[in-house]
């Protein structure tokens, strides 16, 4: 688990994406500074929104993906962030992360063709961050314009 409070850059070129999770990290980052932990999810997630909207990193919040089960929609799922149509962010603010929660969030890439994502828990004295990639990724897949089409 990767977890920096100490003022360093969350870029890693070694990372897909890496400036923009970096960024989205950072922002995670000033709301953590500023409330601490101890709140409720929702929360976070409507301050991480206002932080992002002040960076200007474009994103939707709650941003409901089908789930299809071999090709047919089963149900739907809203991600806690869609950013720049290609990163999932998951929110957690609990104690400790458990593995069901790193699972969930992977599942959730794999399940709407994302190759990169977070899951940040707020709930934490320090936050913590993991990124996430999906090794299952299918390049030449059309998931993200389907998504914007499908999402409310």
């Amino acid at each position: 688990m990767e977890s920096e409070s100490n003022g360093k850059s969350f870029v890693n070129v070694g990372y897909k994406h890496s400036e923009l999770t970096g960024s989205i990290i950072g922002c995670a980052m000033e709301v953590h500074k500023i409330l601490g932990n101890g709140f409720q999810e929702v929360i976070y997630q409507r301050a991480l929104e206002k932080e992002m909207l002040l960076q200007g990193i474009p994103f939707h919040r709650e941003f409901e993906m089908p789930i299809f089960y071999k090709n047919d929609l089963i149900g739907n799922r809203r991600v806690d962030f869609l950013v720049s149509e290609i990163i999932s962010v998951e929110l957690k603010a609990v104690i400790k992360l458990e593995d069901v929660h790193l699972a969930q969030a992977i599942n959730y890439l794999e399940a709407y063709n994302l190759e990169v994502g977070l899951l940040i828990n707020f709930g934490t004295k320090s936050l913590e961050f993991k990124r996430l990639i999906n090794s299952k990724f299918k390049r030449n897949q059309d998931n993200h314009g389907n998504l914007l089409n499908h999402g409310s």
